[in-house]
């Protein structure tokens, strides 16, 4: 292993801490407040789809740390603008997600926006938003 190696080694490995972190975080936190706001955020498929790519696991471990960061700024109890103030309140949640989504490019596939569109329809019919719909398996 070379020197430069050796030196990157901690870093990588903890980046790899900060993703685990942050996926735990978003499992546990995400479907609790998107129940709370998802009629309220005009950015929701985009949301959903954007959850389902970075728990899929044929996503890059890249894609999905930016993604996870972006879904993590989501579920933070406080950030740039408060989320209490309704429609003002996700503008910076709906930037952060616009700059990840941009970024993850590609990666974001139809089986994740199908998944999301499959989420919010069954949440319409008064159907709890499932861990991970049929679509978004594969």
């Amino acid at each position: 292993m070379t020197v430069h190696a050796m030196a990157e080694a901690p870093l990588k490995e903890q980046g790899m801490n900060q993703t685990d972190e942050r996926e735990k975080n978003v499992r546990r936190d995400f479907w609790p407040k998107w129940r709370r706001y998802a009629r309220a955020i005009p950015f929701s498929e985009d949301l959903l789809a954007a959850y389902y790519a970075a728990f899929d696991p044929q996503t890059p471990m890249r894609v999905k740390a930016t993604l996870l960061g972006a879904l993590a700024y989501f579920i933070l109890p406080m950030d740039a603008i408060p989320d209490i103030f309704t429609v003002v309140g996700f503008t910076d949640d709906a930037a952060v997600l616009w700059a990840a989504v941009r970024m993850a490019g590609a990666h974001i596939r139809e089986r994740h926006r199908q998944a999301a569109r499959e989420t919010l329809s069954d949440d319409n019919e008064g159907v709890a938003a499932p861990a991970r719909p049929r679509s978004a398996q594969g």
